[in-house]
């Protein structure tokens, strides 16, 4: 589990955002069964949902190359409606105190990982932060992140 050094009030650092509304979901890995199966497509089949309560965006974000993400949003169909994320290292993750190191999980051996996540960021300012207590999709899933908006 993931000891996060964010915390909701804090303010992300990123022109490209700023007066936005904006998701970001974070999964271990694409393609993985839990976030190619549970995690990902609610969000895409509520996306309307979404822009009626004012998010401007919905990104993704996973420690895998650009490359297999591009790949996961054409098999997913983001399309235009979810923004694939890059994070191969866990770099970004890390600094937020969101990573999670998977080198012995069921010895499959995929090492440092995105912990699964979800944020809601307002104007840059976290105003909810659903990290995943264990396995599994609840805080950080379409639902609850609805709720919270």
């Amino acid at each position: 589990m993931a000891n996060p050094t964010v915390r909701v009030g804090d303010v992300v650092p990123t022109d490209a955002w700023k007066g936005k509304k904006v998701v970001l979901i974070s999964v271990p890995g694409a393609f993985t069964p839990t976030c190619h199966a549970n995690h990902l497509p609610p969000y895409i089949q509520k996306y309307d949902e979404f822009k009626a309560k004012g998010v401007d965006q919905i990104a993704v974000v996973t420690a895998n190359d650009a490359f297999v993400m591009s790949g996961w949003g054409k098999a997913l169909g983001f399309k235009d409606k979810i923004l694939p994320l890059s994070d191969p290292t866990a770099a970004w993750t890390s600094q937020l105190g969101l990573s999670v190191d998977l080198s012995k999980a069921n010895e499959l051996g995929l090492g440092l990982r995105t912990s699964r996540f979800a944020l809601i960021l307002d104007d840059l300012k976290i105003t909810y932060l659903g990290v995943e207590p264990a396995r599994g999709v609840t805080v950080s899933g379409a639902d609850a992140v609805l709720a919270a908006l």
